[in-house]
């Protein structure tokens, strides 16, 4: 094995993004490297858990700036609405100094982040190499970012031509269209000046769109494979999830989570509520209250709880999502297709259903339903949402055992994943990814 290096990690201030970050410092420490992880104070309560060597990776807290426009004490994503994270990045930029003292008093070897620009830069004046470690999709990466690339227009060269973007989805790209644009920026910025580009994924689901990376930005692309939590590490499921899906036969559970950054207005929450109740099966969905409401319950349709009381639950709060999903008891997972959800659906043994919020879950949505076929996207209506009708249809056409996209997906999915679990596999991938690192690290050494 080759020397030790120390690694700082700088990801973005959300949990979509520190949380895979940790598990990938886990990854390292367990070889005997060094990780220094920078996040907000806040978050690292939230953290530590995930922590599985405290000896070797130690948290680094950053006192977030107050800006204008940005409530007092927002220090992560999950804080603010979406529409806000403009003033968070912000306010990442002004840690750019804490983050400088950090690598003048601590000298890694490298520095790992995503949404902070600047670093490649930073990293320079110190002899320091930087790497862009994207927890996105590389799909994402090679439509929107590769030089020639345009939100919701698909670049020259691009490798696919059924994972793009189509008519129905302008409503949601239109809609946050100023927020991607500054992402935009941001992102082609560090990969356009980092050593090299790292991905959370493997060639097995997503080779094609990292070949086109690495031959666009003429950089070297590694990968890590999915970066999931070791299940075994994990804590049980909690007593009242277990109990109360021990009531229900093998597989018969529809499952619902949209992240942690998905608000939905109040009507498209009763939409899926409703659209759960019509599927006549047993539910559980865990979604954050609506905008406007303090509580889920307020914003149940009238009448909701008492119709659905002994087979479904709507549920505002975290949720432990891996041992949900490899309950007995669950047999259909709907998800927003953000990348650490698909990465868990792939792993599941669940039937599939998607229905993407943002542009990077469209674009993974289309590469699981139209590449791989082993899920079921929701159809959208004109106003970019979706009716109780077209959610209830979507799970009710996987989860009927005679149902030929049903037994379609079921057979592609169970594949795949044949593939995604054979042995060695993943260890693979982060062996690779750690001897590259070594590679690099080298002329930095004295």
């Amino acid at each position: 094995m080759g020397s030790k290096f120390h690694a700082f990690m700088f990801p973005w201030f959300a949990f979509g993004h520190m949380t895979p970050y940790l598990h990938l410092a886990n990854k390292l420490a367990e070889k005997g490297h060094r990780v220094t992880f920078l996040i907000p104070k806040k978050a690292q309560k939230q953290l530590e858990h995930h922590n599985l060597f405290p000896e070797s990776i130690f948290f680094h807290p950053l006192t977030i700036p107050p800006v204008d426009g940005l409530p007092a004490g927002t220090e992560t994503a999950s804080d603010i609405p979406i529409s806000l994270a403009n003033l968070l990045y912000v306010a990442m930029d002004l840690t750019r100094e804490q983050v400088e003292t950090a690598v003048r008093a601590l000298r890694p070897d490298l520095i790992l982040f995503d949404f902070a620009y600047w670093v490649p830069e930073m990293a320079k004046e110190h002899n320091v190499k930087s790497m862009m470690y994207n927890v996105v999709s590389a799909t994402a990466i090679a439509h929107t970012l590769a030089p020639g690339g345009e939100l919701g227009i698909t670049p020259p060269g691009y490798p696919s031509s059924t994972v793009v973007y189509r008519e129905q989805d302008a409503h949601s790209l239109l809609s946050l269209s100023i927020f991607y644009k500054k992402l935009y920026q941001r992102l082609n910025t560090g990969l356009m000046n980092c050593d090299v580009i790292s991905i959370r994924t493997c060639g097995e689901v997503e080779g094609k769109f990292c070949d086109y990376i690495e031959r666009q930005f003429k950089r070297k692309v590694l990968l890590t494979g999915p970066m999931l939590p070791e299940p075994e590490k994990s804590k049980p499921l909690d007593d009242q999830w277990s109990h109360w899906l021990s009531r229900f036969r093998s597989e018969s559970v529809v499952f619902c989570a949209l992240g942690s950054e998905v608000i939905l207005e109040k009507d498209q929450f009763q939409e899926l509520c409703l659209g759960m109740e019509l599927t006549n099966l047993p539910f559980l969905v865990a979604v954050k209250p609506p905008k406007g409401a303090k509580t889920i319950q307020e914003a149940l349709p009238e009448g909701f709880e008492e119709r659905v009381k002994n087979r479904g639950v709507i549920w505002g709060e975290w949720v432990q999502q891996p041992l949900l999903l490899a309950h007995p008891s669950v047999g259909c997972f709907v998800n927003h297709c953000g990348f650490g959800s698909m990465w868990e659906s792939l792993l599941s043994d669940c039937q599939i259903v998607l229905l993407p919020y943002l542009n990077d879950q469209v674009l993974n949505t289309r590469l699981m339903t139209e590449d791989f076929e082993v899920s079921v996207e929701v159809q959208r209506e004109e106003t970019g949402w979706f009716s109780k009708e077209s959610l209830s249809v979507a799970i009710t056409s996987v989860m009927d055992k005679d149902s030929k996209i049903g037994n379609l997906v079921r057979k592609n999915h169970a594949k795949l994943k044949e593939i995604l679990v054979s042995p060695g596999l993943l260890t693979g991938y982060i062996d690779k990814f750690i001897e590259s690192l070594q590679n690099l690290v080298k002329d930095t050494k004295p």
